[in-house]
C-alpha cells in the first residue's frame, strides 16, 4: 500500500495559513497605523508528522488580550462582550503590575505625553497612570485581528482540504485496485 502524498496537501495547508498570517496583519494595521511588535511577531508553522497535519500560529503574548478584549473591572465594552472574552481585569490570575509595566513602556517608547491645562506636558510615569487607570476600569475592546481571518478562513479550509484529501487518496488508490475486483 502506497502512502499518501502529504506534500501537496500541507503546501494547500500552508496557502490558507499564510491567507490568515497576512489578513490578520492587514486588520492590525488598519488599527494600528503600521506594524509594532505584535504585527512582526504573527507567523505560522505547518507540519506533518507520521501522517498527522499540525498548524500553530504564534504571535506575542499579549496578541490574545488584544483579540478577544479584556473586561474592566467596573465596565465593558459591547465588543469584548460579543467576543465572548474569558479575560477580566482584576482576578488576581495575571501577573502584577503587567499592565502597568506595559503602558509605561508604550508611553516611553512612543514619547507620548499628556498636557495638563495650562499646556505643560506630564510626566511619562503620570501620563501611564491616567491609560493604566482607564483601561482596568473600561477594559480593552476586543479588536479580532485574529480570529475573524481565522474563523472565516478555517471554514474553507475544512470544505477544500477535505476535498483534496479525498482526491489524493483516489489518485494514489491507498485503498487497493477497486478495477481489478
Amino acid at each position: 500500500m502506497d502512502a499518501v502524498d502529504n506534500s501537496k496537501l500541507k503546501t494547500l495547508l500552508q496557502i490558507y495559513a499564510d491567507r490568515i498570517v497576512n489578513q490578520s496583519k492587514e486588520n492590525l494595521a488598519k488599527d494600528e497605523k503600521g506594524g509594532g511588535n505584535l504585527y512582526n511577531s504573527i507567523r505560522n508553522e505547518v507540519d506533518v508528522e507520521k501522517g498527522v497535519f499540525l498548524l500553530s500560529f504564534f504571535m506575542e503574548d499579549y496578541g490574545k488580550y488584544v483579540d478577544k478584549g479584556v473586561k474592566g473591572v467596573t465596565s465593558t465594552y459591547p465588543a469584548t462582550s460579543a467576543a465572548l472574552s474569558k479575560f477580566q481585569y482584576g482576578t488576581g490570575t495575571g501577573k502584577k503590575g503587567g499592565l502597568t509595566e506595559g503602558i509605561n513602556e508604550w508611553v516611553r517608547g512612543k514619547r507620548f505625553q499628556f498636557t495638563d491645562k495650562k499646556g505643560r506636558f506630564l510626566s511619562y510615569d503620570s501620563t501611564s497612570y491616567i491609560i493604566t487607570r482607564s483601561i482596568w476600569n473600561k477594559g480593552l475592546e476586543a479588536n479580532t485581528f485574529f480570529s475573524r481571518p481565522f474563523n472565516a478562513i478555517a471554514n474553507q479550509i475544512n470544505e477544500v482540504f477535505f476535498d483534496k484529501f479525498i482526491l489524493e487518496v483516489e489518485s494514489q488508490s491507498i485503498f487497493g485496485d477497486d478495477k481489478k475486483r
